[in-house]
């Protein structure tokens, strides 16, 4: 059985079906780390489109920083070209929900090359923009000169979560992206095995992250790492 084919026979962590068109990409998320705040839902309510739902935990709205290294990105049919294939991204999230489908709406979305940026925003129309990033074992650092967003943290990572609470389900076993394009809404599926996640430990922190009303410059709330996981992700939908 191939790689993508045995992606596809994991599917019993899924809150619902895979879409049963073809997938059209795949893509690895790699050494992921996830950096959450809890957050006032009517803040949020200020900057996510108002046909999505801001999805809560138990009354409690969050947004996530996650810095990662995206590899092997490549359409169903054709080889990953490195250049543009593997780069370093940061995406800055929080959690929807639309016709009973929970999924994420990023707020912002940083890659370390600009041609990466470039191709990735065209293809996707979502709101990547190049960013200084540079990363290696325990240090994630990258400062955005249009934005002034900073990012600088060095960690360890601990034990395995062998099980995941409800709130740490929550917020990593999302299948879906909601994208606000030409007064439209429109929805990426995606689908990857569950993730594995171990414990974060944050040794040294400077972030700021500003966002309309929300800004993200004290330690998170929660923190996670991941190894990552191998992505199947299907076209542009209307939702």
């Amino acid at each position: 059985m191939n790689r993508t084919a045995h992606i596809l026979t994991q599917t019993n962590h899924r809150p619902y079906p895979c879409p049963s068109a073809p997938w059209k990409f795949y893509q690895e998320w790699n050494r992921a780390l996830f950096l959450h705040w809890e957050v006032p839902a009517a803040l949020l309510r200020q900057i996510v489109p108002k046909r999505l739902n801001i999805d809560t935990f138990h009354g409690k709205a969050y947004v996530s920083v996650v810095p990662f290294t995206m590899e092997k990105i490549r359409p169903r049919f054709l080889p990953s070209v490195s250049f543009i294939s593997d780069f370093h991204e940061i995406n800055v999230r929080t959690y929807v929900e639309l016709d009973a489908k929970k999924g994420v709406y990023f707020l912002s979305m940083e890659a370390q090359k600009w041609l990466s940026a470039f191709v990735s925003k065209k293809l996707s129309g979502l709101p990547y923009e190049k960013s200084e990033i540079s990363r290696s074992k325990n240090t994630y650092r990258s400062h955005n000169p249009n934005k002034q967003f900073q990012l600088d943290v060095a960690f360890s990572t601990g034990a395995p979560i062998f099980q995941k609470t409800e709130l740490e389900d929550w917020l990593t076993e999302r299948y879906c992206l909601y994208l606000s394009q030409n007064h439209q809404i429109y929805r990426y599926d995606v689908h990857h095995c569950a993730w594995e996640l171990r414990n974060l430990h944050i040794t040294q922190l400077h972030i700021d992250y500003q966002i309309g009303p929300l800004s993200l410059s004290k330690v998170p709330d929660l923190a996670h790492y991941s190894n990552g996981v191998k992505v199947l992700a299907w076209g542009k939908k209307k939702a």
